[in-house]
């Protein structure tokens, strides 16, 4: 039974959700304007979201496929909420890359 659990993804997606919807609280609204005070913003609010992505790292081991979980249920987060899909996809990498 044990490894079965290596599947289960549940507090990785929750989590993918929960970081999306911290990012688009912060930078709601400015997200199509990409000017210096968006950019400002932007980097504020992803050192936010490192922190508690390392957070959530550390009080969880994540195999390849909760990873890759993680990443797919953080974009389509974006995506449902009208994210442009050019931003969200940055920002999915930016996720992967710190995974």
């Amino acid at each position: 039974m044990k490894w079965f659990s290596w599947f289960n993804s549940r507090e990785a997606e929750a989590f993918a959700r929960e970081l999306a919807e911290l990012i688009l609280l912060e930078l709601k609204g400015q997200m199509h304007a990409r000017d210096a005070k968006f950019a400002a913003k932007a980097e504020k609010t992803l050192a936010k979201a490192a922190r508690r992505l390392q957070d959530f790292k550390s009080r969880r081991k994540l195999n390849f496929y909760t990873k890759s979980r993680l990443a797919n249920s953080f974009l389509w987060a974006l995506k449902d909420a009208q994210c442009p899909s050019a931003y969200a996809d940055e920002l999915t990498e930016w996720l992967t890359l710190r995974l």
